[in-house]
């Protein structure tokens, strides 16, 4: 016998006793039993509010296009309304460090990039966030093409005669991008570090403003992603010279692609996927990441994809933070080779 417990109260026998162990079991497993329900209401009762998606450019590039795309498809499925809220300018960090401050609740979440989140941290030496611990990923959404175009007013028909006019007047040409870091940007630096050219970089607020002044021949050249240019490419107002994919466009078959043009494994798309702010719950993180694929898989998206080249992601966050790795392990590198540098 417990020498704790008098043999007058015994638990087996005494009513009076089992109706205190029981207040007693009940009282001590309240706090299990509510965070049972919490932890499940967190994902089911979100999103409570409209959901803000914030777009690190200015309004009229591939960002915004794939962000509004699939926004419009998780507003149809959660009931709330998800708007995407341009806030372009400074290489996305202003948008960034605005979204890691916010409250973590999945009702404010940012498009991330491959400048934002593979080129920033080796740009920027003192970014106010710290992209691998102030955010988490939730799904990549797109790999885009990336196209090179000149402007027609341009003396070269071809991506060949391109390289060696601008070779043969170093400095004479200007290229336009939506930003430092910017898709566009990293293209132009990485093709001009393995041709040996000298262009120089004007960055804009987003490629919607770049290309107000690449089609008014202000500055000659340009890359982004083909559902900007495509438009200006078929009305003739912009040449199409080469792709970065490893493989020619179905939408452009007759454009080269860079390696084609002797630069071996030369690659380089852009890519696009939400992360959402540091402490978001994992079940509305979870949530968010299943409701992307299933618009993903939507005849809207995957129709637009398909007329843009681009192609579909929806997979698990962990899934995504290796790809986000895996990139920076990459650009890391043609930074350094390339010597790329905030302008």
């Amino acid at each position: 016998m417990n020498s704790n417990m008098s043999p007058n109260l015994n638990p087996n026998t005494d009513p009076s006793m089992k109706r205190t162990l029981s207040r007693r079991h009940l009282v001590l497993a309240a706090p299990a039993l509510l965070a049972v329900p919490a932890a499940f209401g967190q994902a089911g009762g979100w999103p409570k509010q409209s959901v803000r998606f914030v777009v690190p450019f200015a309004p009229g590039g591939t960002s915004e296009i794939v962000a509004r795309t699939v926004a419009a498809e998780l507003t149809k499925q959660l009931g709330q309304t998800v708007f995407v809220d341009n806030k372009g300018g400074g290489a996305g960090i202003p948008a960034m460090t605005e979204v890691a401050k916010a409250t973590p609740d999945g009702h404010t979440i940012i498009l991330g990039h491959v400048g934002s989140l593979a080129v920033n941290p080796y740009i920027f030496k003192n970014q106010p966030y710290d992209v691998n611990k102030d955010f988490v990923p939730v799904t990549l959404l797109a790999k885009v093409p990336n196209l090179f175009v000149i402007h027609p007013d341009v003396p070269a028909k071809d991506f060949k005669e391109f390289v060696a006019y601008a070779k043969k007047n170093p400095g004479k040409l200007n290229y336009g991008s939506a930003g430092n870091a910017s898709a566009g940007h990293l293209a132009m630096e990485y093709l001009k570090l393995v041709t040996g050219m000298f262009i120089t970089h004007i960055p804009y607020r987003g490629t919607g403003p770049q290309l107000t002044d690449l089609l008014a021949g202000r500055t000659q050249a340009s890359s982004a992603g083909l559902p900007a240019l495509l438009p200006h490419i078929k009305s003739g107002k912009l040449r199409a010279i080469a792709v970065g994919t490893p493989q020619r466009l179905p939408a452009l078959p007759e454009v080269p692609t860079v390696a084609e043009m002797g630069f071996k494994d030369f690659e380089t798309s852009q890519w696009y996927g939400i992360l959402a702010p540091a402490g978001t719950p994992r079940e509305v993180v979870k949530r968010l990441q299943e409701e992307s694929l299933k618009a993903l898989k939507s005849n809207a998206v995957t129709e637009r994809f398909a007329s843009d080249s681009a192609v579909g992601g929806g997979g698990p966050p962990e899934e995504f933070a290796a790809f986000i790795a895996q990139q920076q392990k990459v650009w890391k590198e043609i930074v350094v080779r390339a010597g790329i540098k905030a302008d």
